[in-house]
């Protein structure tokens, strides 16, 4: 019948590539179908009588340790070895944070064409406080929240809906490092006016300071430190 011959993802994925997220949540029963067809190439349809032959290159995912899932008997030993024929890591969200710029681009502009909306602008203060966050449910949880901003965005800016809770640890260190910066910048601006905005040489801002000329310039420069002129 017409239902018999619908055909399922292995079976038009053939002589192609199917991409298996999260394998690790596949029950053990599912898993010996699986390896047969990394085996042997072959399955059968649910209620089907005869055997399909396949070529396919499979494509897997998880975020599991699939090693302790076949310490733990979640997960067929002979399937691991079999899948993990060239294994590489992602890291998580929160260890590759200058990634978070152009996901929220991409997801923006996938979510603008899905919903018809025109948001063009992703504010700078929004993507530093995206990058504060931990980012416990990694990329898909990015997703989300984008996903929600897109959707109750009025105009062309980006708006959070989400409030997210960003650890004490990383406030503390954010507000460290805008001291010490502003520590610094006061340093040289204050070496600067005793120096008389003299740079390099007898009794420049850079020997008094012990940075080389070249560094001054581009500490200068990175702090925006202007000379005003005298009234």
């Amino acid at each position: 019948d017409i239902a018999s011959m619908r055909k399922g993802k292995l079976e038009a994925a053939d002589r192609g590539t199917i991409f298996l997220d999260e394998v690790g949540e596949i029950p053990l029963a599912i898993q010996s179908r699986l390896l047969r067809v990394l085996q042997e190439h072959t399955f059968e349809r649910v209620g089907g009588s005869h055997t399909i032959e396949v070529d396919v290159r499979i494509v897997s995912a998880t975020i599991k340790d699939l090693k302790e899932e076949v310490q733990q008997g979640r997960f067929r030993e002979d399937l691991f070895y079999r899948i993990n024929v060239f294994p590489f890591t992602v890291p998580p969200l929160r260890h590759r944070k200058e990634d978070i710029p152009l996901l929220v681009k991409w997801f923006v502009d996938r979510f603008n064409r899905k919903m018809d909306k025109n948001i063009t602008s992703i504010p700078k203060a929004l993507i530093k406080h995206l990058q504060a966050y931990d980012w416990p449910g990694n990329v898909r949880e990015l997703e989300n929240v984008i996903e929600r901003a897109v959707i109750t965005s009025k105009g062309s800016i980006l708006k959070l809906t989400d409030n997210l809770v960003i650890p004490a640890k990383v406030r503390s260190r954010a507000k460290l490092k805008e001291t010490l910066t502003e520590v610094e910048r006061a340093q040289i601006l204050n070496t600067l006016e005793n120096t008389g905005w003299k740079i390099e040489g007898t009794n420049g801002a850079a020997g008094v300071l012990g940075l080389a000329p070249s560094t001054l310039r581009d500490r200068i420069n990175k702090l925006r430190i202007r000379r005003h002129p005298m009234k």
